[in-house]
């Protein structure tokens, strides 16, 4: 690590140095933490179809796991709590092994085609109340298992990162044909350790996207 990053900053007194050029918060965005919900955050968080969740172990080992569903999936329960419904996926469960040790959890909400975001901070559990399953139930099938989260600071997020990106902007995406392969990445990745092909990876996909959404 050292023989490959130089000129590192290692304290926060050498960062504060940079603060000329880095500049100060305004006083918008100093003043715009809020501790629970409001109508404007709950309306945010009810028209929310994706968020990103991250989660660390007890050594600080990091994890960001993408969920989504029909807009509003995110069941809120009141002003300070709301409960994930855990969806199948891959089955690692590296977020909610991670609750476990460390239940801190930090959460990005997004709405297609809008470019701020909304970020919250809080506490995480692993939930199995009965209430919370019925009320995230999708497609006739009740999750087995959520994750409950005690709010402890929420706030929106500027649109610079995805301005930059042009995320939402379809102008600037790449034509179907030169998108990178999942398939064949993981086909690359998992024949280090056994034989498998391309084809055998992507007719698994197809086959969980198509019967193991929920």
């Amino acid at each position: 690590m050292a023989n490959v990053f130089q000129n590192r900053i290692n304290s926060l007194e050498e960062l504060e140095e940079l603060r000329p050029q880095l500049g100060f918060p305004s006083s918008l965005v100093s003043n715009k933490v809020i501790y629970k919900l409001d109508p404007y955050s709950r309306a945010f968080i009810e028209k929310s179809p994706f968020i990103m969740i991250a989660t660390s172990d007890k050594d600080g080992l990091c994890d960001v796991s993408p969920r989504g569903d029909e807009p509003g999936f995110v069941y809120i329960v009141d002003d300070q709590h709301l409960f994930i419904p855990d969806r199948p996926g891959n089955k690692r469960m590296d977020s909610i092994r991670n609750i476990f040790s460390n239940p801190q959890i930090g959460i990005i909400f997004l709405i297609p085609g809008l470019e701020e975001t909304f970020r919250m901070n809080g506490r995480a559990c692993i939930s199995r109340d009965p209430e919370l399953l019925q009320a995230t139930a999708a497609k006739g099938k009740l999750p087995l298992l959520g994750i409950g989260v005690e709010i402890e600071e929420c706030y929106m997020h500027c649109a610079k990162a995805f301005k930059r990106s042009g995320l939402w902007s379809p102008d600037s995406w790449l034509p179907k044909e030169q998108l990178p392969s999942a398939a064949k990445i993981i086909a690359a990745h998992v024949g280090q350790k056994m034989s498998v092909t391309e084809r055998e990876v992507r007719e698994s996909l197809d086959n969980s996207y198509r019967n193991r959404l929920y």
